[in-house]
């Protein structure tokens, strides 16, 4: 299902027969997992050989799970139709079975799972939407407490607290290359099973390519570029950070190279200031791929551009402005700078610092999950007193160079365009915060309560409260105990889920009943976690089916597809995903349904965190109401359970 279709007015017949997007966008949504790390003496990627390729689950248990996750959301007639087709699907020597097959022989041919390349291809590459807000996640760091923030300085200007705090990020970013390229960032385990570390080759240097028809996704390992890229206000230069032999130089020479950045934006006439191509990388993804071969085109500078900003470590984007010292307004120049300038959303990892010295990140979700960066954002922030490098060097570092382009009238007018339509998307996105500090995770733990699934389930309180009805909500779960495993969803409306808020609701139902139903829709909750963690979900699988289908005849003869539950099980009004403990950072995402509301939290010990987006074209959505009714939720269920 494409959520562009629903955007334009397309017609449900078209949305049955193309691949779902909340199957795509929604389920990319990682739920950051606890992990433990291994000795210093382990090398990174040493249990790889010893990890087992992600399962592909029997027709019989897919069915049987599939089928339970509709009971809340379809008639009785509905889910007779429903689960005629997916009999008809599974039956001894049906379509699923050849499908099935299909699976299993992809399973022998790919490298790490039979998942992999499909999931990269209709999870992310097909989508043609623009990246900016619709697959681009945004974390917002703590503010440093060695820095003043109190007082920002003018407009216009880039300040030493920013340049301070980037260098300061810079050199962390720059250690924690070298681990994953020497192999000595530990090893991480959950519990003593150990976790697929494969997504760690896969943030330096990473990037997407836009192209047709499918986008491409770059990464390489290891990553030995000496040099990362820098914007400011749209200009854009190659910065070397490290020796010409990869030696590592002290913060205050990083810090001078960002100054000569400043130095050289400032001194540029506005005459002379290059076209702000990177708000090309906001637009469709078809627009942007014409329009980067229409780059390649006009001379072999725009080559050497490119791939100059393709292949730096990371990008450093210096706004010479500080947004609203509040929080819920902040965030959103972390999101999407307010009008797309002065980003390029395909690096994998852009580094925003605004001139009050606040930071934050905004993240291409393509080559890997959020707990990858998250990791690599909590040393950041943790290590902010100690990112000197332990033996700096004095080694010269070549001079910045700045990226040029050549453009004509044709990509001027394109950018025009791009400016305009990055506008009205961002315009259209409602994205607000809540930090709750009445209780976390202890206190959780103290009434006997999974922290995640307390959380989902006041999400499902809020939702039926707000609108008097359940709704499809997706959940992620992480499946690193494979082979390149990535996620899989969590459908957490179920029966119990929805028996609790008709309960919890109820004039009828004493404290102890609302306890009852509590406890009793957690524990469904977690034993679809565990399952989902196993590899034994439902939306991967089928999706893998799905994909396994080569002719128009087996696509009718395809059932279980064809009937509108399949569309309306996925259509994820509540999209959900867990980024805790959010003490150094915090972070969001767009809505994945025209409806519905994209919504991230974060469990510390003594609060949760929250970020809430919608559309504000849609009448029936809003973030700031819901918001008031999350928390009414969360006082309330506490109520029950003190």
């Amino acid at each position: 299902m494409n959520v562009a279709s629903f955007r334009s007015g397309h017609n449900v017949a078209r949305l049955l027969t193309s691949l779902s997007r909340p199957q795509l966008l929604s389920q990319v949504r990682p739920r950051v997992a606890r992990y433990s790390t291994a000795t210093p003496s382990e090398k990174t990627f040493q249990n790889q050989s010893k990890l087992p390729r992600l399962p592909i689950p029997s027709l019989a248990e897919t069915a049987a799970r599939y089928k339970k996750s509709l009971l809340p959301i379809l008639s009785e007639s509905e889910l007779a139709r429903a689960e005629k087709a997916v009999d008809e699907f599974i039956k001894p020597g049906g379509l699923g079975e050849t499908l099935q097959g299909r699976l299993h022989e992809m399973d022998r041919t790919e490298k790490n799972s039979w998942l992999e390349t499909i999931w990269l291809n209709k999870g992310y590459l097909e989508w043609r939407e623009p990246s900016m807000i619709n697959v681009n996640w945004w974390a917002q760091f703590k503010d440093s407490p060695h820095f003043n923030l109190e007082h920002a300085p003018p407009r216009g200007v880039v300040s030493d607290v920013q340049i301070q705090r980037a260098a300061n990020y810079a050199s962390s970013l720059l250690t924690f290359n070298d681990l994953v390229n020497s192999q000595t960032l530990p090893a991480e385990y959950q519990r003593s099973t150990p976790l697929c570390m494969n997504q760690y080759k896969n943030q330096f240097g990473a990037y997407r390519v836009a192209e047709l028809p499918r986008d491409r996704i770059v990464t390489s390992w290891p990553t030995t570029a000496n040099y990362i890229t820098v914007m400011m206000r749209d200009q854009i230069f190659k910065v070397p950070v490290t020796g010409p032999h990869g030696e590592r130089v002290s913060i205050k020479a990083i810090e001078q190279q960002l100054r000569n950045v400043v130095e050289a934006v400032n001194n540029t006439p506005e005459n002379e200031k290059q076209a702000a191509v990177g708000v090309l990388t906001s637009e469709n993804r078809d627009t942007w791929a014409k329009a980067r071969q229409t780059l390649l085109g006009l001379s072999p500078l725009n080559h050497a551009s490119l791939a100059s900003i393709d292949n730096s470590l990371f990008m450093i984007c210096l706004d010479d402005y500080s947004s609203d010292r509040d929080i819920d307004v902040s965030h959103h120049n972390i999101f999407h700078a307010g009008n797309a300038h002065n980003r390029w959303f395909d690096k994998s990892m852009q580094f925003i610092f605004e001139s009050n010295g606040r930071a934050g990140i905004n993240g291409e979700h393509t080559p890997a999950d959020a707990v990858i960066p998250g990791r690599i954002l909590d040393e950041l922030v943790r290590n902010e007193k100690t990112a000197e490098p332990k033996e700096p060097t004095h080694a010269l570092l070549a001079s910045i160079e700045p990226i040029k382009f050549v453009v004509n009238d044709e990509i001027k007018e394109t950018i025009k365009q791009a400016e305009v339509n990055a506008k009205k998307m961002i315009d259209n996105v409602d994205s607000c915060l809540i930090h709750f500090n009445e209780y976390g995770s202890n206190w959780l733990k103290s009434v006997k309560c999974s922290p995640d699934a307390y959380v989902q389930m006041a999400l499902q309180l809020a939702y039926y409260r707000h609108y008097g009805t359940s709704t499809p909500t997706y959940e992620s779960a992480s499946t690193r105990i494979f082979l390149g495993g990535r996620t899989e969803t969590v459908r957490s409306c179920s029966v119990d889920s929805v028996a609790f808020v008709k309960g919890f609701e109820s004039k009828h139902a004493d404290t102890t009943e609302k306890q009852r139903l509590l406890q009793k829709a957690i524990a469904t909750h977690l034993e679809y976690m565990m399952a989902a963690s196993a590899g034994k979900g439902v939306d991967r699988h089928l999706l893998g089916l799905r994909s396994m289908v080569q002719t128009p005849e087996e696509q009718k003869k395809a059932l279980i597809f064809q009937d509108p539950s399949y569309i309306q099980s996925m259509y994820f009004k509540l999209s959900s995903s867990n980024m805790s403990p959010g003490d150094n950072f915090w972070g969001g995402f767009g809505p994945v349904v025209p409806e519905g509301y994209g919504i991230n939290y974060a469990i510390g010990k003594e609060n949760i965190k929250f970020s809430i987006s919608s559309l504000r074209s849609c009448k029936e959505t809003d973030s700031r109401q819901f918001r008031e009714t999350i928390l009414d939720a969360l006082r309330d269920m506490k109520k029950t359970l003190a």
